[in-house]
């Protein structure tokens, strides 16, 4: 071998352990970037799973709490339509009274809301056409400062209406149970809730 091709030897040679250093400086390199990257992705993967977690976490505990709001607004609405209909039905009652027990509580009504002067009270055709017979002289020990039965009837249900002045004063029944509505709802939901 002469001298050149030893050195032309020599420099591929050492140009081999160059290439050789660098192709394992690179792989070692790019086994440290894959390792750092697996981290990272291990890290990424942990923290998606956390987070997932906490959002099916959240997403639970709403769909519970619009689940239990939905309970209760359903409670709360068959609550009501039970009170309504026990409210409805006690009115019902008061129209299917016989004769004497209804006007009986009609008297009861003249007494506690007949104003202590003269004026008229005036029934339902219905009711006026059914009045008993002595019925005038049990309003006027009612009602003291004096109330005609008038014959002019109105259009109501039940119970009357109180003139005075030319001001009216509705004792309907429907009108009671209106104005009483409220307390009625109250007093019911505690009989038959508490």
């Amino acid at each position: 071998m002469t001298g050149l091709e030893k050195i032309v030897q020599q420099i591929q040679s050492e140009a081999q352990q160059a290439a050789d250093a660098v192709i394992a400086q690179a792989n070692a390199e790019a086994a440290e970037i894959a390792n750092k990257a697996q981290e990272e992705g291990k890290a990424q993967i942990a923290l998606i799973e956390a987070q997932s977690k906490t959002d099916v976490a959240n997403a639970l505990s709403a769909a519970k709490s619009a689940a239990a709001l939905q309970v209760r607004r359903a409670v709360l609405e068959a609550k009501q339509e039970i009170i309504g209909k026990v409210i409805g039905n006690a009115q019902k009652s008061i129209y299917q009274l016989p004769d004497d027990e209804y006007f009986a509580l009609i008297l009861k009504m003249v007494k506690k809301f007949a104003l202590p002067e003269r004026g008229e009270i005036l029934f339902s055709a219905s009711d006026l056409k059914r009045l008993p017979a002595d019925f005038s002289a049990r309003i006027a020990e009612a009602a003291p400062a004096g109330l005609t039965v008038s014959s002019e009837t109105r259009k109501i249900d039940g119970g009357f209406v109180l003139i005075y002045g030319g001001v009216e004063e509705n004792c309907s029944f429907d009108a009671l149970f209106y104005a009483a509505r409220e307390s009625l709802q109250d007093k019911v939901q505690e009989l038959l809730f508490s």
